[in-house]
């Protein structure tokens, strides 16, 4: 299976568990071999291109401002692109913009995902039985990219894919193991770094700017 063939299967949970009138929404990035697959909760409506009426890519945070200052800090975006976020409102992100921002996320060798690709209209907590539901889709889509490292954003994404009791407060700089078909792959817990999770930014960035200087740039833990 690749890319492709599992948002067929995506947009079946859609109709089962997100809203209606919105359409899922998938990845993107380097899909192959990324430095860091970085993998986000669900997506909203905040979205645009959650929209029916969107006919471009169909990735993470389209439209939204807040999430690419973290991707600016860690030098995972240029000030130029971010600038030119800044300068957009919603309404104003096209196609070839939206390609435009991807293309510089491509370029920098990371891949962008949800656990969940269910959009909501809001920013409603999700239950675990639903995070569930897209684990295994989740884990055959990293065995396709095949990412040196993993980060996930949030106690209860950690948690979820690492099937155990995480505290991001308590794994900062920490990863653990986990296997996906007969491979190991290093995933480090990172705080939620937008929404409610806003205040603690700043920790994301230094742990994110941390981790890439100890696994991306050849320095052994």
């Amino acid at each position: 299976m690749n890319l492709q063939g599992l948002q067929i299967e995506y947009d079946k949970l859609q109709i089962k568990y997100g809203a209606k009138e919105l359409d899922s929404i998938y990845n993107g990035g380097l899909s192959n071999n990324p430095d860091i697959c970085f993998v986000f909760m669900n997506p909203t409506g905040r979205n645009i291109a959650s929209s029916k009426t969107w006919k471009g890519r169909k990735s993470p945070w389209i439209g939204t401002k807040n999430i690419w200052k973290l991707f600016n800090k860690v030098n995972l975006l240029s000030d130029d692109v971010y600038e030119k976020i800044l300068e957009k409102k919603t309404k104003d992100w096209d196609y070839e913009f939206s390609d435009y921002v991807y293309d510089e996320i491509e370029k920098n060798k990371i891949f962008i995902t949800n656990l969940e690709k269910c959009t909501q209209k809001d920013a409603r907590p999700l239950s675990n039985e639903v995070l569930k539901k897209y684990l295994d889709l989740l884990f055959k889509e990293i065995d396709i990219i095949r990412p040196k490292i993993i980060i996930t954003f949030g106690n209860q994404v950690s948690s979820i894919i690492l099937n155990k009791k995480i505290s991001v407060s308590e794994n900062r700089k920490i990863y653990h193991n986990l296997e996906i078909n007969k491979k190991l792959y290093k995933v480090y817990p990172v705080y939620y770094p937008v929404g409610n999770g806003i205040f603690n930014i700043d920790k994301s960035i230094e742990d994110i700017n941390w981790i890439i200087e100890n696994e991306i740039k050849g320095v052994k833990i």
